[in-house]
């Protein structure tokens, strides 16, 4: 595990000083080519280019900080100031889109006249390819060790890439007719870099409110966790994330009611040492002994299964039991619904109720509604 965060880290500080270099040298090009000829527009991608400069160098040192071990004060880690380092990053960049609107329209309001030179397209053309060189690198990276500042710096690109020709664009415009439009694209290099701010401060507030985990993720662990032997399945598995890969999970186990409790929990407790071991994922489970050899249960089960399935068969149940009693008998379970489920859960159970009840009056049920991740 410790080599894993140690070649993450490598991976992040390495992408952070590419990213450094390259827009330093960007932004060195398009100020100075910008502040000679006068053209707002390419000063200001010059400008976002020093931005991106600052989101590098943050980067950076947000992947030597978020790679510190647990302590005392932080029990689950570091990882999480990756998320705050991105939102620092995504104010920057609102900082200068604001800057550039404000210059781009006293352009317009008072304009003034610049000199034309094929220097400027030829250095925003080199940009332009600079730009997207580092798309694909932050992208290829950040999926290769799931990082979110990167994934905010690789939008960040794509962005620049897309403002930078516009710009050069726009100057070819006021070459050929005469019209000076410098201080129009100076407004919408703005509305980009504006854009690419929203969707960082959005990507990381999302991770920060608590995203939902990827449906890979959890297919990996309930698949990992039923290839042990003596799992009969698994339910209410919960993920949380302190961190891009800083994972803690808890999951109910079903095992035969009729195995020894404490060869059981002993089942449990490998589970939790491996999963460790092998994921660097901290997981709990829950010990959930099931009945499986009892016909009556099972033939009740099998039924309410069916009627469950016939309702909506994005529906499903577990943690069935059956309290057999001289004038009633109690179904107990969860059904597990989508967070998107239309339907209400007190019409739900109402439906599940009447359906039951005409396969038997002395049915009552007893049903927990949840949503599932």
């Amino acid at each position: 595990m410790e080599n894993q965060e140690s070649k993450r880290t490598f991976y992040g500080k390495l992408a952070g000083i590419v990213g450094i270099i390259v827009n330093i040298l960007l932004a060195l090009g398009k100020i100075l080519v910008g502040v000679l000829f006068g053209a707002i527009s390419v000063t200001a991608d010059g400008l976002n280019n020093l931005t991106d400069c600052g989101s590098s160098i943050i980067s950076t040192v947000s992947f030597r900080l978020s790679s510190k071990p647990a302590d005392k004060e932080h029990p689950y880690g570091h990882e999480r100031i990756e998320y705050v380092l991105s939102m620092v990053v995504a104010f920057i960049i609102f900082f200068v889109a604001f800057e550039t609107l404000s210059e781009s329209i006293n352009k317009i309001i008072e304009p003034q006249e610049f000199a034309f030179s094929f220097i400027v397209p030829i250095v925003l053309g080199v940009s332009v390819i600079a730009k997207f060189g580092l798309f694909f690198y932050y992208r290829i990276t950040a999926k290769k060790i799931n990082s979110s500042i990167l994934k905010a710096s690789a939008i960040d690109s794509l962005s620049d890439c897309i403002s930078t020709s516009v710009v050069i664009i726009c100057y070819f415009v006021s070459l050929f007719t005469g019209y000076n439009i410098d201080g129009y694209a100076g407004i919408l290099v703005s509305l980009f870099i504006g854009y690419a701010a929203v969707g960082v401060l959005k990507e990381v507030f999302s991770h920060l409110i608590g995203r939902a985990p990827d449906e890979e993720l959890l297919k990996e662990i309930k698949d990992k966790v039923l290839s042990f032997e003596g799992v009969l399945g698994v339910h209410d598995l919960m993920v949380y994330s302190y961190g891009p890969n800083k994972y803690f999970a808890s999951v109910h186990i079903e095992v035969d009611a009729k195995v020894d409790v404490l060869q059981s929990h002993e089942l449990v407790d490998l589970v939790e040492k491996e999963f460790y071991q092998e994921t660097g994922i901290i997981i709990t489970g829950h010990l959930d002994p099931i009945v499986i050899d009892d016909e009556r249960v099972n033939e009740i089960k099998a039924k309410v299964q069916a009627i469950i399935s016939d309702i909506d068969n994005q529906l499903s149940m577990h943690d069935f039991r059956v309290v057999f009693g001289e004038n009633r008998t109690n179904l107990l379970f969860d059904v597990v619904v989508p967070f998107e489920y239309k339907m209400k859960k007190e019409e739900l159970i109402d439906i599940l109720n009447q359906k039951i009840k005409e396969i038997d009056e002395r049915y009552c049920l007893v049903v927990t509604i949840e949503n599932n991740l």
